[in-house]
């Protein structure tokens, strides 16, 4: 009988202490990380680029044109949202439609090298699996953003540059065009205003001499991104550019370095960034505002306003974010006198903006 009752005990032990197993690697959506309760059961948010975007700088054409783009990507976006597709195909397909417009810092209207390239970056990250894809210094892939998806999907690695992504872009079927698509008069002479004003002669106070072209202020602002949810639950962010005019030495800005300029994660938010990049890198911005959601329990309004508004400020750092959560709540947060920015709720109500109200 003891026999019998000591081999009892000893497989109820071995079946209480049997491992779990292997946990599946999507995000748990379910903890309750905000109180923020749901607002909307899909969402789409982008920026086009943060700066000293002012209102008497700005011609009644201009800001037509700008404000049209953006509508114009977002309803993209909003469609695909809408009719029940991925939050990943809406973000892409969104900043497709900005990487192809002249008027912003990516693809098409992409800034110019010190050596007069232009030199893209891009990334994705899927907030349901934590999987992410980046891009940085391609000179030849029309859509930056498709290659950063078609890295987290078709390989093994999270970030390729250069020659080598370009290689990989071609092997997979993405649209390779010649550098000379890139070019833009307005970039170009954007740059050889800069270069022009290096050349001035230091003034009695050892210090360059005072520029006020708007292009030549923002030369380190343009990048364009999204952030969608989609009506799984699930939350993607993409960002997309030219990086800064100018440039040198195969310079690197935050937009392709997921937690600085791109990050999502489903139990918290989506957050993609444009601004000065080499601060948004040491602040790590975007992953920043997930974790203040995560840890410290804030809401995501509380935790952009003091990533930008406090640590990014202090710091010296100039530029914004656009951000969703997974209730569908939206921020705007930049520091700067503008950005380009634009929003959808579930209900279709459009929000377009571009200076600071």
């Amino acid at each position: 009988m003891k026999r019998i009752t000591f081999l009892v005990l000893s497989i109820t032990l071995i079946l209480c202490c049997k491992p779990k197993s292997k946990q599946n690697y999507d995000v748990d959506i379910d903890s309750d990380i905000t109180t923020n309760k749901k607002v909307n059961d899909f969402a789409i948010i982008i920026h086009g680029g943060a700066g000293t975007i002012l209102k008497k700088n700005m011609s009644a054409e201009k800001e037509a044109a700008y404000k049209a783009k953006l509508e114009e990507a977002i309803k993209r976006g909003y469609a695909i949202l809408e009719n029940g597709g991925t939050c990943q195909d809406a973000v892409m397909k969104t900043i497709q439609v900005m990487e192809e417009s002249p008027l912003f810092n990516a693809g098409k209207g992409a800034v110019f090298t010190h050596e007069e390239t232009n030199e893209l970056d891009a990334s994705f990250m899927d907030g349901k699996t934590l999987n992410a894809g980046a891009v940085a210094g391609v000179t030849n892939v029309k859509s930056p953003i498709e290659l950063a998806i078609k890295i987290m999907t078709d390989s093994d690695h999270v970030m390729l540059s250069g020659k080598g992504a370009s290689k990989f872009a071609k092997e997979k079927g993405l649209k390779i065009v010649d550098p000379s698509y890139f070019y833009t008069d307005r970039r170009y002479n954007s740059l050889q205003k800069i270069k022009n004003r290096n050349k001035t002669e230091l003034d009695h106070n050892n210090k360059k001499a005072a520029f006020y072209d708007a292009d030549i202020k923002n030369a380190k602002f343009g990048t364009v991104g999204c952030v969608a949810l989609d009506k799984q639950g699930n939350i993607a962010a993409g960002t997309s550019t030219g990086g800064m005019t100018n440039k040198r030495w195969g310079r690197i800005g935050d937009a392709p370095i997921i937690g600085s300029g791109t990050y999502a994660n489903n139990r918290t938010c989506g957050v993609s960034s444009t601004g000065w990049g080499e601060y948004f890198i040491r602040s790590q911005v975007a992953y920043d505002i997930s974790a203040q959601m995560e840890y410290q329990q804030k809401t995501l309004k509380e935790a952009t306003k003091d990533v930008i508004q406090n640590k990014l400020t202090k710091l010296g750092g100039t530029g914004g974010v656009v951000a969703l959560d997974k209730e569908g709540n939206m921020s705007f947060e930049f520091n700067t006198a503008g950005m380009y920015r634009a929003s959808m709720d579930d209900k279709g109500k459009l929000t377009v903006k571009i200076y600071k109200e």
